[in-house]
């Protein structure tokens, strides 16, 4: 391990050095930099700005006796928009410099990624800087500080406790430099929803009035520091230094966010849909075109999913009818009730989160080994199941992933969202495990980490749910296609998985372009899929809060689906699902237009 993790760290270290090496070498010959050099360099400037970025990938942990990034956070500062908006649109100059003749076909691709993401990014910099919400319930300031420091930041040894403890100390500079912005914002007249409100208030309470034996920050610090071998007295150091810290730091850091809270609270938005902040339609265009890499239109979008909504009903209905259901209920009234199903749920006992973790991982380790007949390669990286935290279950979606660090000391982790015991029907779990592990975001995500072909940029510099999402949703197809969900309950829980995914097609548009209520679009989701009531109001809470990403999942899924039939059509015999899978996943994480030039190019191959 340690020889594979000195490796990678080795090489990573080496391609910077070799990048920006190259850039100033051709700079002082005035010689042009290559495209790929030149966005290369860009994304290891950015890097060394954030420290949290440094972090999560890891294997620059090995240096930082000369980065320090383990003991920073990033701060906001006054003129970070000013200074964000003149790079970008320094860069996009740049970028059309580089003239297609003298570029390579990847190059092409490269140069065309990179100004549609930057060209993105310049608009809702200019135009809607202030059009999120920095305080929500699912991914706010508050919330993602916490995850980083007990999810990324790594304690192995006692600096890197101490580390841990100097980052603590700047939580609360980070919550000042939010609360500037909020302020901003506010001035505009951009407030979230009440319900948004609530769930923020009542989660920032319950950090501020943590003791110490149940604060997250404190738990989970100490957790790591008694597993390593460290004296009697650097172990009460580092106890009352975290102490200290939360004190100092954290809690009046919440206090500062929570008191904003308060005041504001009755500002807060009577409408749900992003429709009714300012110029909110063409700001949730934008969303559409950068989350989902098209130009298809939000009434498009809706149809689709209208569509699609049938398609799959029709299917549900159909194995619902021959397992001697109910003819006369909607698929929604029978999924609801195989939710309330005891035979589908798992005993409330103490140790229930525990046994559906390892029920997980034997899902996962079984999709890896059949997997291996439908790919090329199969990832390197581990993938592990846990538990979503406590401190923020109860507002979490049902699953998500945390990749693998590059260097190896950190394996991809599927959290299981087990707040719920109705969130868990044993049908429902083998696509979720599908879905965030493997063959879908960890086989994706990990593959494309490992890809020692591609470029600096193409591995780190650009990703889209579009194309993640769109995979993941698809990967689920897939296994039910190889025969992993041979039991029709087990298809019934893909089948809901793509219904629900296209529900959000048609609640996503209806909240945000057609002007639904929070109320109309949880009644509609409630109707079709059947999920409990607790999932259909933080899903619907969550694209409240993140418009149009919802939108990525089955947008990027039927992209790809259309793209398979299209080179089965024209291929035939010829056709190979494993050169299929290499072409869609072999270019990092790129636009849908992007993986459409490579199945084109795929099957312009296989004919030759």
């Amino acid at each position: 391990m340690i020889k594979k993790i000195l490796k990678y760290s080795l090489r990573f270290l080496a391609i910077v050095i070799g990048v920006i090496s190259l850039y100033l070498v051709n700079l002082f010959l005035m010689k042009p930099v290559s495209i790929d050099h030149y966005l290369g360099k860009e994304l290891i400037l950015g890097l060394v700005d954030s420290p949290e970025a440094l972090t999560y990938i890891g294997i620059f942990d090995r240096y930082n006796w000369i980065t320090k990034h383990n003991s920073r956070l990033s701060i906001p500062e006054e003129d970070d928009l000013e200074n964000d908006i003149k790079e970008i649109e320094k860069g996009i100059k740049t970028l059309y410099k580089y003239k297609d003749s003298g570029l390579s076909d990847i190059q092409r691709n490269t140069k065309e990624i990179a100004i549609f993401d930057w060209e993105n990014n310049l608009e809702e910099l200019k135009k809607y800087p202030y059009h999120d919400y920095p305080l929500n319930q699912i991914g706010g300031t508050h919330l993602n500080t916490i995850e980083f420091m007990n999810s990324m930041h790594p304690i192995r040894k006692y600096s890197e406790a101490k580390d841990f403890i100097s980052r603590v100390d700047l939580i609360k500079d980070v919550y000042e430099g939010t609360l500037k912005d909020l302020e901003k914002q506010a001035a505009i007249g951009i407030f979230p929803p009440e319900f948004v409100f609530d769930h923020v208030i009542t989660q920032l309470n319950e950090f501020i009035n943590y003791p110490y034996s149940e604060h997250p920050l404190y738990t989970e610090f100490m957790k790591k520091v008694k597993e390593l071998d460290l004296s009697v007295e650097e172990e009460s150091y580092l106890d009352s230094e975290i102490k200290r810290a939360i004190d100092e730091s954290v809690t009046p850091g919440f206090r500062l966010l929570n008191e904003f809270m308060l005041k504001t609270q009755k500002y807060a938005n009577k409408n749900h849909g992003i429709w009714s902040q300012p110029d909110g339609d063409e700001y949730y265009k934008l969303r559409i075109r950068s989350y989902t890499t098209t130009d298809y239109s939000p009434e498009k979008i809706h149809q689709m999913g209208l569509s699609e909504v049938a398609r799959i009903s029709k299917r549900m209905r159909d194995i619902l009818t021959t397992l001697g259901y109910d003819e006369n209920k909607t698929t929604g009234e029978l999924m609801n009730e195989l939710n309330e199903n005891p035979d589908f749920l798992y005993a409330d006992t103490s140790d229930r989160k525990e046994i559906v973790v390892n029920d997980y991982m034997e899902m996962v380790n079984e999709a890896i080994e059949v997997m291996t007949d439908y790919f090329h390669t199969m990832p390197k990286s581990e993938v592990v199941v846990k538990a979503v935290p406590e401190y923020s279950e109860a507002t979490q979606a049902g699953g998500y992933y945390q990749a693998p660090a590059l260097d190896g000391s950190r394996p991809g982790v599927f959290y299981a969202n087990l707040y719920d015991i109705k969130q868990t029907p044993t049908y429902s779990m083998r696509t979720l495990a599908y879905h965030e592990a493997t063959p879908g975001h960890h086989h994706q995500i990990a593959h494309s980490l490992e890809n020692e072909d591609l470029t600096l940029y193409r591995r780190f510099g650009y990703g889209t749910s579009a194309f993640s999402e769109g995979w993941a949703l698809y990967a689920e197809r897939l296994a039910l296609e190889v025969g992993l969900a041979e039991n029709p309950y087990d298809e019934l829980g893909i089948l809901q998985s793509e219904l629900f995914r296209s529900v959000r097609l048609v609640v996503d548009t209806g909240m945000h372009y057609k002007r639904w209520t929070r109320e109309e679009a949880m009644d509609y989701m409630k109707s079709i899929t059947g999920m409990s009531d607790t999932e259909v109001r933080v899903e619907i809470e969550r694209y409240i809060v993140w418009p149009g990403q919802a939108l990525s999942y089955k947008v990027g899924m039927i992209k790809m689906l259309e793209l398979r039939e299209k080179a089965k059509q024209e291929l035939g015999d010829q056709f190979n699902i494993k050169d299929f899978h290499s072409a869609v996943l072999d270019h990092g994480n790129p636009p849908l237009f992007i993986v459409e030039k490579m199945i084109d190019k795929m099957i312009s191959d296989a004919k030759s």
